[in-house]
């Protein structure tokens, strides 16, 4: 008679089938179950059609997957540890040594950081260009050029670019377009689809840290394709990689994913008005928000998100020149309800001050302002008391 540990660990007990709820029900596995060994050696890892491995997917995995792929008008979509994993992964699956990628300079600072480090180490070299110059774009590809990020809009500065006419451009050269779309969240442009016109970027990576989970509490990212020949590239490194995800934190996302709408469209209303109300401040040399018509790149935000009309809860301010960075520090010490830290897309607003001299190079594109830039996130407090909260803390000054 076997003893009662191993009939607890072999129980027959299967609850019964078809429980609905409104949550996907989470599945947590390393080892995957199968049939028979004829089972065993018919399943392949690399299709949605069965389950070999917890790290190559499970349901829970596999619903989040899909559900993002819609979102963002994609087909095929991978899951990875943090939206810079995601980065990693791509340029990990698409480029060898010898090879060249093109970044812009305003881009997020850990794809250049990993530029320079991990991938100039395997021989892959890059080079920076101007978002916001599409000819300089163009005079930088070559042979070498094997892929090329776009993002929109450029991180804490906010330029937002003609992504149609910078992926046309790669596009006719045969060039691979990767683009972070952790601003745009599948909501303010179809990625894939610019306007309606059947042409896009290749790839499209997500911070999911961001407003998909909408807590500030996930590291996520997210890599999703349309083209088949791209995803199995990337799914294949994927795999030799190791990358897993914590099934808790992909019930987070997907409990958070069906109010990211609603979320976005919060941010964005409430950040609008504040950098609407912050243009007339008299401390204040420049508001950088695509949706103003003084921010760099706003006749390309408009043509390219104006249906939909949204633009994220992020502004940026350039402080007059007046004003030093110890005075700029204070005022944002002073702030009691934007926290001091870094992402956004949670509920909580957030603050931080940047020296832009250290993280743009003059030789590609030139910085006009000399003043001391502070980026907000906006989160879902009411706008009232954020304003008042800005108020106060610019008395300081």
């Amino acid at each position: 008679m076997r003893k009662p540990i191993t009939d607890l660990i072999h129980h027959p007990y299967v609850p019964p089938a078809k429980f609905g709820s409104p949550q996907v029900g989470v599945y947590k596995a390393s080892t995957v179950f199968f049939a028979d060994v004829a089972a065993m050696r018919a399943r392949d890892w690399k299709t949605k059609a069965g389950y070999t491995y917890g790290l190559h997917g499970t349901p829970t995995t596999f619903t989040l997957e899909e559900r993002l792929a819609t979102l963002e008008g994609g087909t095929e979509c991978l899951l990875v540890p943090s939206g810079l994993a995601a980065i990693a992964l791509v340029s990990f699956a698409l480029l060898k040594s010898g090879d060249e990628v093109l970044i812009p300079d305003n881009a997020y600072g850990p794809n250049k950081a990993l530029a320079n480090g991990e991938l100039a180490n395997f021989g892959i070299t890059h080079k920076l260009y101007d978002a916001m110059n599409p000819a300089d774009l163009a005079a930088k590809l070559s042979e070498r050029t094997k892929l090329v990020w776009v993002e929109a809009a450029g991180s804490v500065t906010m330029e937002f670019p003609d992504l149609p006419a910078l992926a046309k451009i790669c596009r006719d050269r045969g060039v691979i377009v990767a683009l972070d779309n952790t601003w745009g969240a599948g909501l303010a442009f179809a990625p894939f689809d610019f306007n309606g016109s059947g042409q896009g970027v290749d790839i499209s990576i997500q911070a999911l840290t961001k407003y998909p989970s909408g807590g500030g509490d996930v590291l996520m990212g997210s890599v999703t394709t349309r083209d088949e020949r791209l995803h199995r590239a990337i799914k294949l490194t994927h795999m030799r990689m190791g990358y897993g995800i914590g099934v808790g934190d992909v019930e987070t996302v997907l409990r958070s994913l069906p109010s990211v709408a609603l979320r976005y469209a919060a941010h964005d209303r409430s950040a609008r008005e504040l950098a609407l109300w912050l243009e007339d401040r008299a401390e204040i040399a420049q508001v950088l928000h695509p949706a103003l018509e003084s921010s760099p790149g706003h006749a390309n935000w408009l043509r390219l998100c104006g249906a939909a009309d949204l633009a994220a809860g992020l502004f940026s301010v350039v402080f007059d020149s007046r004003y030093g960075t110890e005075q700029v520090d204070r005022f944002c010490d002073s702030l009691s309800l934007f926290r001091l830290g870094y992402s956004w897309g949670g509920p909580i607003s957030l603050v931080v001050p940047y020296d832009i001299g250290l993280m743009r190079d003059p030789g590609v594109a030139h910085w006009p302002h000399k003043g001391t830039l502070v980026r907000f996130s906006i989160g879902l407090e009411d706008v009232d008391d954020l304003r008042a909260d800005l108020e106060q803390a610019l008395a300081v000054l």
